[in-house]
């Protein structure tokens, strides 16, 4: 028979009903909770029961609770401690409102379910690279990397601001690349311009960042490669050696031109130099022959003829000791006597010996005049004049 048909007893009733004899309404809810407390102050040691632990049960039940609670706020309490490294700053949200004020390294304590805490790195440098094709401003296509190295400057902002940071960066950067390739040649990108391009691509990646107030602030951007693509590298390589071949040859070149136009300009100056000292030497003789005809002139105008005898016989001497050839004319016939002196230096006769002007040896002049008499007597009169 079920407790709550009709004419069941006590003991079938669970809630304790069984004592309103065949009352069929609901169960006594004062009576269920005396139960309740009954069995808690068992769990919790106590005893008694009946009447004992209906009188008591207020008293113990509150003891109970308290212990509860304690425990309770003392777990509270203890999972509300964490720490921070020196490395780190924590971003407070307050009931999902940030707080301005960061928590700074150590034990810190926070209520749980009403702060929540987000550690940021501040101090450690972080890289983030990235690499693409892209269109100089000479039409040519290059392909870029670079290293972007940064660190979290505003802990608030870099936790608030942007949801993905490292999204945001590469984004950003790409634009800054794009933006400076897109207006350098290809020569500043693969040669001595990639540390202004670098320079130019850190101020305008950290102008973005600032921008979007996301707290990070650029140490360092290092252009790590700059090439052509694959496909034309080759080629580009053939360009390269014949840039390389010009710039060679222009430096020979100039250098030859350094050594040849000093001596050019030495020769003509030595040649201008000649030049001064000729018109010097011809001036200053022109100017001797004339001072002298001069003086000559006046010694002609007071003694006419002895002046020009003399003058006669001067240009007849300085004739005669330039000529090699001597003809005598003998007295006493046509004959004319020829006399080869220039062989006879040759030979190295008496004629080296013999006098090319007055006060010669006297010596030699009078042997020279008896070989030129054996010479005469020895031919016949009738020997014609030699032409």
């Amino acid at each position: 028979m079920a407790w709550n048909e009709p004419g069941g007893g006590k003991k079938d009733d669970p809630w304790g009903g069984g004592g309103r004899g065949g009352d069929q309404g609901p169960p006594d809810l004062d009576e269920a909770l005396r139960k309740l407390q009954n069995q808690l102050s068992r769990v919790f040691g106590g005893g008694g029961g009946g009447g004992g632990a209906a009188a008591g049960g207020g008293g113990f039940s509150s003891r109970a609770i308290a212990v509860v609670v304690g425990v309770a706020l003392a777990a509270y309490f203890l999972l509300g401690f964490y720490t921070l490294d020196e490395q780190e700053r924590g971003v407070v949200f307050r009931f999902g409102a940030v707080q301005e004020q960061v928590a700074m390294p150590g034990l810190r304590w926070r209520p749980l379910g009403i702060d929540e805490v987000t550690p940021v790195n501040v101090t450690r440098v972080f890289s983030e690279g990235h690499s693409a094709l892209m269109l100089t401003e000479d039409q040519n296509i290059v392909d870029v990397s670079l290293t972007v190295q940064y660190i979290v400057a505003n802990p608030i902002d870099y936790a608030v601001n942007v949801r993905q940071p490292q999204v945001s960066l590469q984004q950003a950067t790409e634009s800054a690349l794009r933006h400076v390739v897109g207006g350098s040649t290809m020569d500043d990108v693969i040669g001595e311009g990639r540390e202004v391009m670098a320079g130019g691509v850190q101020e305008r990646l950290q102008s973005y960042l600032d921008s979007y107030g996301s707290g990070m602030s650029v140490r360092s951007v290092n252009l790590d490669r700059g090439a052509p693509p694959s496909q034309v590298e080759s080629a580009f390589d053939d360009v390269q050696r014949a840039r390389e071949d010009e710039v060679r040859f222009v430096n020979e070149a100039n250098a030859y031109a350094e050594q040849i136009i000093p001596e050019a300009r030495g020769d003509a100056q030595r040649i201008i130099e000649q030049a001064n000292a000729y018109r010097a030497q011809v001036i200053a003789r022109a100017e001797g022959e004339s001072s002298r005809f001069t003086q000559l002139l006046v010694e002609y105008q007071a003694a006419t003829d002895v002046t020009r005898n003399r003058l006669y016989i001067d240009a007849i001497e300085s004739v005669l000791e330039n000529s090699s050839k001597i003809f005598m004319d003998v007295e006493g016939g046509n004959n004319m006597l020829y006399l080869p002196l220039d062989q006879l230096r040759r030979g190295g006769g008496s004629a080296n010996a013999m006098p090319r002007s007055n006060g010669g040896n006297q010596d030699a002049i009078r042997d020279l005049a008896d070989a030129v008499l054996r010479e005469i007597e020895s031919r016949p009169t009738s020997a014609r004049r030699p032409r």
